[in-house]
């Protein structure tokens, strides 16, 4: 009992000296800054404890009470939310504002501290190290692999007849395939072996990750790992970390057998691996690890693993939701299918070319607007590592968390009229000239946006030609039926279902 009172006399001594006074200076410089009111040490948790697909609504509503930039408190936390381009501009813009908030923490038992999470000299360092990765001739070399993980994509979904069905999970399993064999080399079967260990745990990561994230109570790493979810967290990460270092391994092997080969042949060790063997950016990263002896195994998984994560979730989000809103509104549908088949005539098999990607000119209007309405990433959070000044004069105090709301930027009516209106016309060239350069933010902006955004919108065209070339795809509900959940990922709650007819 002694130790238990010592205990609390301790907690809340650390609170009542050392965080309230931090805390009651904090909030003597953000007095400007207007705010939904806080409990003491819960802070705004109570107006947050609502269903996922309420959280938004519950933003929304502060965004409408206290204007595009508000302060809430998360415990004894302070966010600055901010909805603004031009606040966006001053964080994002910044090459010293960089570092991650703590919302990313929750992904380093997965991920580590590769590109995502990583901060100061390392991201520096590493962000230069894996930009040649998204050369053009490398992602053009990619382009083989969208393709036939593409017409495994068009037979599934032949194979959903005329009835209906959720996209969503479908066009998961066609992403998952692609990114896997771009970042490993290797081919994981999604589509036709959903339910594969790898493929079920990669999943399932991902909704452990939103179920840590919504529970304040599982914050906690000691709580995190005694808890149910916990354990079944550790079980997946065994699972990915395992196979991911059985892939390095072996991707090694293969590339120190082909070069004695060619060492044998009196062949220059590069000869064959840059013609033959560059299939993938875990090569890249060999080859980094060859040249720098500081890349570990361990930094190469934590690269791998980030690419995986990185590209499959936000890509099928985007694939998703751009192929719903085109099947609420059949007007842009028939001019996608129309620009589909002067590109195509009415060859439904033929491979996709970079030259076709070129003239996809309305389809990638309709994958920008669809991004704009359901951006793959709804906020971006930092921690400033020192003060910042805003436009108004407003000084923002070091140490503290900021989020922008891209939901919210995107749909500022000054600058989209009729924001929840489709309508992809918005990124015609000449529509979209003079427009803020932050207040569209699908991929970030600034130092640190988002490396793979060619990779991204080269495989969108793809799938999204794939399916609008072969179907006609008819909404099987209303928008207003469909739930989002603002969450690191946009999703919806229920699915989007929809029905196809062969063209």
């Amino acid at each position: 009992m002694f130790w238990v009172i010592l205990l609390i006399s301790g907690v809340l001594s650390y609170l009542l000296l050392i965080q309230l006074p931090k805390r009651l200076t904090l909030l003597n410089k953000l007095k400007t800054v207007r705010g939904p009111p806080a409990l003491p040490l819960l802070g705004n948790a109570l107006d947050l404890s609502v269903a996922r697909s309420e959280v938004l609504q519950v933003f929304l509503r502060f965004f409408k009470d206290y204007g595009p930039r508000f302060k809430m408190f998360l415990g004894m936390q302070p966010y600055i939310v901010f909805g603004n381009a031009s606040d966006a501009e001053k964080i994002l813009s910044s090459q010293t504002q960089i570092e991650k908030s703590a919302d990313y923490d929750f992904l380093h038992e997965w991920l580590g501290l590769g590109l995502l999470n990583s901060r100061g000299e390392k991201w520096f360092h590493r962000r230069k190290q894996l930009t040649p990765a998204f050369h053009f001739k490398i992602l053009e070399d990619f382009l083989r692999v969208f393709n036939e993980q593409c017409a495994v994509f068009k037979s599934a979904l032949e194979g959903k007849g005329h009835e209906k069905f959720d996209i969503f999970p479908v066009i998961t399993l066609c992403t998952l395939d692609i990114i896997c064999e771009t970042t490993m080399g290797r081919r994981v079967f999604a589509q036709q072996k959903s339910d594969s260990d790898y493929v079920r745990a990669i999943y399932r990561i991902s909704e452990l990750f939103q179920y840590r994230q919504m529970r304040p109570w599982l914050h906690s790493d000691f709580i995190w790992r005694r808890s149910q979810a916990g354990k079944e967290n550790e079980k997946c990460l065994k699972i990915l970390h395992g196979f991911t270092d059985l892939v390095i391994r072996e991707r090694k092997e293969e590339r120190k057998a082909l070069g004695d080969k060619e060492n044998a042949n009196g062949k220059a060790d590069n000869d064959g691996m840059e013609s033959k063997k560059r299939l993938a950016f875990l090569d890249l990263l060999l080859d980094a690890q060859n040249a720098d002896s500081l890349l570990t195994d361990k930094n190469v998984r934590e690269e791998t693993d980030t690419f995986m994560f990185e590209g499959h979730d936000t890509t099928s989000a985007g694939v998703s939701w751009t192929t719903f809103l085109l099947s609420l509104n059949p007007e842009c549908q028939e001019k996608v299918h129309q620009e589909l088949d002067e590109i195509f005539g009415n060859d439904r098999t033929r491979e996709v070319t970079m030259a076709d990607l070129a003239k996809m000119k309305y389809l990638e209007c309709c994958i920008k607007e669809g991004l704009r309405i359901f951006p793959s990433a709804p906020f971006i959070g930092r921690k400033l590592t020192s003060e910042l000044k805003l436009e108004d004069g407003l000084v923002l105090p070091s140490s503290i968390t900021v989020w922008i709301f891209i939901y919210y930027i995107h749909r500022d009516p000054k600058i989209f009229p009729n924001p929840e209106k489709f309508d992809p016309n918005r990124f015609l060239l000449e529509e979209a000239q003079g427009r803020h350069p932050f207040s569209y933010l699908p991929f970030s902006a600034g130092p640190r946006n988002c490396i793979g955004q060619k990779f991204a919108m080269m495989e969108e065209k793809v799938m999204l030609a794939t399916i609008f070339r072969n179907f006609n795809v008819k909404a099987a509900q209303r928008m207003e039926d469909v739930n989002r959940l603002c969450e690191v990922i946009m999703r919806p709650e229920a699915g989007l279902w929809v029905t196809m007819q062969k063209r």
